[in-house]
């Protein structure tokens, strides 16, 4: 029996052990949580710079685009004036 009582005592030990280690707190940092949110003007700025980054190679494909609609336009009047 004594040797029973011995494994409990060391049980309750360590679940006394795990209880306190578990209560503490995280420790706290120095640094914010979050970084401050920019401005609006900040973002409506980089949000418009972003969107001309990808409309200028858009409206250059575009142009790229007719003339290629245009010159094969051509073509096929050519093929079908010199066809019989």
């Amino acid at each position: 029996m004594k040797r029973r009582g011995g494994w409990l005592a060391m049980v309750v030990g360590v679940v006394m052990v795990g209880v306190v280690g578990c209560g503490q707190e995280a420790p706290k940092t120095s640094a914010p949580s979050a970084p401050a949110a920019p401005s609006k003007s900040v973002t409506d700025s980089t949000g418009q710079a972003i969107v001309d980054s990808i409309k200028t190679p858009l409206d250059k494909s575009r142009e790229v685009e007719g003339t290629l609609e245009k010159a094969a336009g051509k073509t096929a009047d050519t093929i079908k004036d010199a066809a019989p």
